[in-house]
C-alpha cells in the first residue's frame, strides 16, 4: 500500500497521507514517499495546483515515534543530521515550497509536530476550526528540524513562534486563524481547497509559478526579489500563456498550454 496517494484531476493533484491506522504519523518510509511524490509532480507540467491532505479526516499526528526509536533508523537519522545539505527531514517538507505550482494544505483532525511542519510548507493553509494543532517537538525533547525556521518565518511574530514552540501547546484551527498561522477556517477544508484550486486554474500556470517564486523571494531572499520580478516578467511576456491570458479575459473558453517554465 502506498503511504502517499497521488490523484490527478483536471490539473489539480491531490496528495493524501495514507496511514489511517497510525493517524497518518510520518514514518521514514512516508517521508521518502513525500519527496518522491513532489519530484514526480515537479516533472508533470500538466499539474497546476496541489492539495495536501490526510486520509480518514486526519492531517497527521506527527512523527512516528516507534519508527524513530528503531535503532537502525536512529543511526540513519544521525547520518542525515550530520551530512551536508538538507536532511531527509527537511527535504520532505521544503520540497513543497520549491514546487513551481501553488500548494494548499487542507487540515482537519490532528496536525501535530511533523504534520504541522508539512502544513507550514504549503503556500496556503485551510483548517477545520476544530483541528488540533501543535508545534510539538519539545514535548519529546526535540527541536523542530523539518524546515520550520524557514516555513514559519513571517507568518507570526517571533515571540509567539517561540511561545508555541517552547510550550508545545495544543491549540485549535480557530485560534490558528486568529494569529495568522492558517489562511482560512472552514467546516469543509478539502472542499474549500478544491474550490480555491479551481479558481487558480483560471490563471496562467506560468504566472502562478512566477508569482509564487517572486513572493517567496520577498519573504526569504529580499535582496533578490526586485531582480526576480524583472526576470520573470520578461519570461512571461515572451511566453505563450501570457498572450492566452489576455484572450481568456475576454473569452473564458480559451485554454492555457502546459507550463512552459520550471
Amino acid at each position: 500500500m502506498s503511504l502517499v496517494r497521488l490523484e490527478k484531476n483536471n490539473g489539480i493533484a491531490t496528495v493524501t497521507l495514507n496511514r489511517p491506522d497510525k493517524r497518518n504519523a510520518m514514518s521514514f518510509a512516508l517521508l521518502r514517499e513525500l519527496v518522491a511524490t513532489a519530484q514526480k509532480i515537479k516533472k508533470d507540467k500538466s499539474i497546476r495546483c496541489v492539495i495536501l491532505t490526510g486520509e480518514a479526516q486526519v492531517f497527521s499526528a506527527g512523527i512516528d515515534l516507534a519508527d524513530l526509536n528503531n535503532p537502525k533508523n536512529r543511526a540513519y537519522a544521525a547520518w542525515e543530521l550530520i551530512r551536508p545539505g538538507q536532511s531527509l527531514f527537511q527535504k520532505a517538507f521544503l520540497v513543497w515550497q520549491e514546487l513551481p505550482v501553488p500548494v494548499i494544505a487542507a487540515m482537519q483532525g490532528f496536525c501535530f509536530g511533523a504534520g504541522m511542519q508539512l502544513a507550514l510548507a504549503a503556500d496556503i493553509r485551510i483548517a477545520h476550526p476544530d483541528t488540533k494543532m501543535s508545534i510539538m517537538e519539545t514535548r519529546w525533547g526535540l527541536v523542530p528540524d523539518m524546515g520550520l525556521s524557514r516555513s514559519l518565518k513571517g507568518l507570526i511574530g517571533i515571540d509567539l513562534a517561540k511561545e508555541l514552540t517552547l510550550t508545545a501547546r495544543i491549540f485549535e484551527g480557530a485560534y490558528a486563524k486568529e494569529i495568522g498561522l492558517v489562511t482560512h477556517v472552514d467546516q469543509e477544508p478539502l472542499a474549500r481547497a478544491q474550490a480555491l484550486a479551481e479558481e487558480m486554474l483560471q490563471r496562467s500556470p506560468d504566472a502562478l509559478m512566477a508569482s509564487k517564486f517572486v513572493l517567496d523571494a520577498m519573504q526569504h531572499r529580499p535582496n533578490k526579489s526586485l531582480r526576480m520580478e524583472k526576470i520573470w516578467q520578461l519570461k512571461l511576456l515572451l511566453g505563450k500563456n501570457s498572450q492566452l491570458a489576455r484572450k481568456k479575459d475576454k473569452n473564458p473558453e480559451v485554454q492555457f498550454v502546459p507550463r512552459q517554465y520550471n
